[in-house]
């Protein structure tokens, strides 16, 4: 049973849909500086990958207005999954079908009101609008009573990697034939709660991240969502294949609770896994859309397994150094920039590479004629890697 991707939808630092994102790509145009929107005591000192709209703003281009306690990780998700829906052409039947599924993930969900759900968790005056929103899975329950979702949902958290997971089991629950089409994906927001967190780790960087260069300093927090529809080939017959899901690989590294081991071996298990599924060797992968967050312990393991895999490392970047790491939502919009970019037969520079660290990212704009199969790597907190291949539809 083949999976096709019907439709994508996606709002990030570099744009609020599809085609601004990969305009912004196409221009070498990042959307990392400094916060407009977010406040906080690091916003002076540190650079963000933020959407470039209010929460008002958002709630504007969501038709949303009339809703109460809608947190930005939730608003983000309304658009992108909207652009999906619209450009796969489902009806409101297709939707609210058993055989329709609805997987997301997110990491800090409606924590994003950190101020509120302090206040709130300590009784401080009267329950706050985001008192019932604080919770991973509220978007997705705010997506079920939206369109009426009765078939199987579910929320993905395993950091970095959730997206990409929601990508995979999507296309598993598909292929079992349990389900014959699936929203899958994920959203977050920028939130003092994982800027704090990251920043007590020391992996914050007050400049553009720089992947992949001998003298990165860390990376940047972005926000995001990122969605995509995939359906079973019998059922999306007469519909534009934006790609095929081709394979997937997960794997547990087991080494750190927030590093990869310098073997890298959850990485390259994840990729090796990947190929296996999809029944190609390494040297098909025309492209590979690296994890590649810009810091000292990521970029060089995620090399190390590169080298240990291919003969030839295919052409690769960092679209985070556009978008920033959006987290959970990071798998789904990086998959959805590998899609477009396979559809183009083009590949974007990696930006801010000067002094690579061993094979140099892409570092300019370059058609890649023919391109038929790429791959996308999401390796996450506590070890959990994944990657997914995508061929031609």
């Amino acid at each position: 049973m083949k999976v096709f991707v019907t439709g994508m939808g996606l709002i990030s630092a570099i744009g609020s849909d599809v085609e601004a994102c990969l305009a912004s790509l196409k221009n070498s145009k990042t959307g990392i500086g400094k916060a407009k929107h977010f406040e906080s005591k690091y916003t002076s000192s540190l650079f963000f990958g933020e959407v470039d709209l209010s929460n008002q703003e958002l709630k504007d281009k969501a038709d949303a207005n009339s809703e109460k306690g809608l947190s930005r990780t939730a608003l983000l998700a309304y658009i992108a999954v909207q652009e999906a829906i619209d450009k796969a052409q489902l009806t409101s039947e297709e939707i609210q079908s058993f055989d329709t599924g609805f997987i997301s993930s997110s990491t800090v969900g409606g924590m994003c009101n950190t101020d509120e759900l302090y206040a709130d968790a300590n009784l401080k005056g009267e329950p706050s609008e985001f008192v019932g929103a604080y919770g991973g899975g509220e978007h997705v329950l705010r997506m079920i009573k939206k369109y009426g979702i009765k078939g199987f949902t579910s929320t993905i958290n395993t950091a970095c990697s959730s997206s990409a997971n929601a990508i995979m089991l999507g296309a598993r629950l598909i292929k079992s034939g349990r389900l014959k089409r699936v929203i899958v994906g994920g959203t977050d927001s920028l939130a003092k709660y994982t800027v704090n967190g990251f920043n007590s780790l020391m992996i914050l960087t007050n400049e553009p991240c720089r992947p992949f260069d001998k003298d990165r300093q860390g990376l940047n927090l972005g926000e995001g969502a990122g969605y995509l529809i995939l359906e079973a080939e019998d059922v999306c017959k007469d519909k534009t294949h934006y790609a095929e899901v081709l394979g997937y690989g997960n794997a547990n590294d087991a080494h750190h609770p927030s590093a990869t081991s310098p073997e890298a071996f959850g990485p390259r298990l994840a990729m090796e896994r990947a190929l296996e599924s999809a029944n190609i060797a390494s040297p098909e992968i025309d492209y590979i859309n690296a994890h590649g967050t810009g810091t000292v312990n990521n970029d060089e393991t995620e090399l190390f397994a590169f080298n240990e895999l291919f003969e030839v490392i295919p052409p690769y970047n960092s679209t985070k150094s556009y978008t920033g790491h959006t987290l959970a939502a990071s798998g789904a919009i990086e998959s959805i920039l590998s899609i477009i970019s396979m559809r183009e037969n083009e590949v974007y520079p990696s930006l801010n590479c000067e002094n690579p660290i061993g094979k140099a990212p892409i570092s300019k704009r370059s058609q890649i004629k023919g391109m038929k199969t790429v791959m996308s790597n999401s390796f996450g907190f506590g070890g959990n890697c994944t990657s997914v291949i995508f061929g031609k539809g």
